[in-house]
């Protein structure tokens, strides 16, 4: 419970005015539903013939039990002696009306109050969940399934959604229900409703006993069901190699496997879920057939102050609380799953961040003079170097290559330039101060990326282009087109500019998404520029365009490139060939083509 209190206070309190609301129309709702079932003992008196002392005088107009109830019968009376039974009955039914008119309304504007919390609620977490998401950085998400990720984004908001709307009925409806119908009870019958009292918590006892484990439960299913859309996405993610080597039956057998055990995981769950309305259900007809019982022996003794009538209009009363209570129940295993959920929720949102901002962290705004590596060293899981005392120097307006055999830590040095990784050992310094001395978005804003694997969204092309790039204009974005030569292909499309791309940009070929990307860096215009083996995956017309595009952009700009093909950066002011961590030659092209060493090696073997 106190788990459940504090999710409450998290996600609750930008909707006091409404669970204020909601709390006033649910009391008004009970208090008219009550006086619903005083009107039936006149009702009941009426047709079984009850004659008691008739009320022949009328009180002033007070809002309390005694005068209403007074005034009530007096009409009924005189509605009696003037009109017949029949003028009566209908009095009293069309009374009984008004009040119940009132009672639904007031229950509806509860309810209306209650669906802006329930889907604020559900934008709220899922803005905090996504925020967390983007923020969170690179090193978290080698170690999580995008699948889980995804779980924790949908499904289990869900549950802790459901969780949290059967709190909300729990303790700002159904108590309400439960206190004014007592206190009415109270009134008809001490002596009745002190039993009562007494079942009730018995019959609460029972039923939260069957509800015990369900949080381990929900939680297990939870868990697989992220293994699940972790599988749907590798699916359709490598579907294209799925097919290509004929795994399609492996790929079914080990999505049947983790189905099988999230439909035992399941079956175990909510047959206990299941359990909790045909248990209540019982125990609340034993309680009704008790309280029938006990109430009819002090009706045949008269030592209960009740009448037949006024029995009946108590059990119906009665019945009304027994149905609220039983909600307890269901709200208890709601509750549980919730927490559960919530808990899942919680791993993601509790994740520490390994790359952090220092309080006072100053502002850049512009690249003055150099990029300086002094003995780098790092490590991914800290147990092996990637890079190991790796110093280089970039003055302003230079063009630094990279080379070397795929692992030989050639994407992590780029990678730690913006802080997608944080150096264990050394320092990485621009303009003389250390990079996490700056504000990480004034940094990352005085870099452009370009990857092998060109990153595109599932928007228009002019969108892709103007990514993160704010108030862009056409203008610009074709100004970007142009230079990164991919303007004529873009005015090819059935919408030009505004033509959605789909998917990673899957309507594209590989040289048109990978022109888009170098448009989008142009359009920036950072003064850095990253490119990591921009062109390795294209063919040669498409390189070659794609390589025109780099060296307009790479022009008058601070520039780290990684490549595999040394015939595209022969022009580098400086080539730094890495191998296993290490910077073992370094120098321009004919420097190291005169030295005959690895750089050497790995040129001829491109040339045969």
């Amino acid at each position: 419970m106190k788990n459940f209190i504090k999710v409450l206070k998290r996600f609750l309190p930008p909707y006091r005015l409404d669970l204020g609301m909601m709390f006033f129309y649910n009391l008004l709702s009970a208090l008219f539903g009550a006086f619903s079932f005083g009107v039936m003992i006149p009702v009941l008196n009426i047709i079984f013939g009850i004659s008691g002392d008739p009320v022949t005088e009328k009180v002033a107009w007070e809002f309390t039990t005694d005068a209403l109830t007074n005034n009530f019968y007096y009409y009924t009376y005189l509605l009696t002696q003037n009109y017949g039974a029949d003028a009566s009955l209908m009095f009293v039914g069309l009374v009984l009306l008004v009040i119940v008119l009132f009672k639904v309304a007031f229950a509806f504007l509860g309810s209306y109050h209650s669906v802006s919390i329930r889907n604020g609620v559900v934008r709220d977490m899922r803005q905090i969940i996504y925020s967390k998401i983007v923020n969170l950085p690179l090193p978290y998400f080698t170690d999580e399934k995008k699948g889980d990720i995804m779980s924790r984004s949908t499904g289990d908001v869900s549950e802790v959604e459901n969780s949290i709307m059967s709190s909300i009925d729990m303790f700002f409806k159904n108590p309400v229900i439960i206190m004014v119908y007592l206190v009415g009870m109270i009134i008809m019958s001490p002596q009745l409703t002190l039993f009562v009292f007494i079942l009730l918590p018995i019959a609460g006892f029972i039923i939260g006993r069957v509800g015990r484990n369900l949080k381990k439960s929900s939680r297990s299913g939870q868990d697989k069901m992220g293994d699940i859309l972790s599988t749907i996405e590798e699916t359709l993610s490598g579907l294209r190699i799925i097919k290509a080597f004929n795994a399609e039956d492996k790929m079914n057998d080990r999505f049947m496997v983790e189905s099988n055990d999230y439909r035992k995981i399941m079956n175990s769950m909510m047959r206990r879920y299941v359990l909790a309305h045909p248990l209540s259900e019982l125990l609340g007809t034993m309680v009704i057939v008790i309280v029938l019982w006990y109430g009819g022996r002090l009706i045949l003794n008269g030592t209960g102050n009740l009448n037949a009538s006024a029995f009946i209009a108590y059990l119906a009363m009665f019945y009304s609380v027994i149905n609220p209570a039983k909600q307890f129940s269901k709200a208890a295993y709601s509750i549980q799953k919730g927490l559960a959920a919530m808990d899942r929720i919680d791993q993601l949102l509790d994740a520490e961040s390994t790359i952090t901002e220092k309080e006072n962290a100053k502002g850049v705004g512009v690249f003055q003079e150099l990029i300086e590596y002094r003995d780098v060293s790092f490590s991914y899981n800290g147990e092996r170097n990637v890079l190991k005392k790796v110093s280089v120097t970039i003055p302003k307006g230079k063009t630094v290559a990279l080379v070397g055999q795929s692992g030989s830590g050639k994407t992590t040095f780029a990678d730690l330039l913006p802080r997608f990784y944080d150096v264990n050992e050394g320092g990485i310094f621009v303009d003389g101060a250390d990079i996490r001395d700056y504000k990480m978005k004034d940094l990352r804003n005085l870099m452009g990326n370009v990857n092998q694997e060109s990153i595109l969204f599932n928007d228009t092309i002019f969108n892709n282009i103007a990514f993160g790039v704010e108030n862009a204009t056409l203008e610009e974005v074709v100004a970007a087109a142009k230079i990164a030569n991919a303007h004529d292909f873009i005015t090819a499309t059935e919408d030009g500019y505004y033509t959605n791309i789909g998917d990673r940009g899957g309507k594209l070929s590989g040289g048109q998404r990978q022109r888009l990307s170098i448009a989008r860096a142009v359009l920036k215009n950072p003064p850095i520029m990253i490119l990591d083996e921009a062109t390795s995956a294209l063919d040669t017309e498409s390189e070659r365009l794609v390589q025109d595009a780099l060296d307009k952009l790479m022009q008058n700009r601070t520039s780290v490139v990684i490549a595999h093909r040394l015939s595209t950066v022969k022009n580098a002011d400086l080539i730094c060939v890495f191998h296993e961590g290490e910077i073992v030659e370094r120098g321009k092209h004919e420097e190291l083509i005169a030295k005959n060493g690895t750089y050497k090696k790995l040129y001829d073997m491109q040339l045969l």
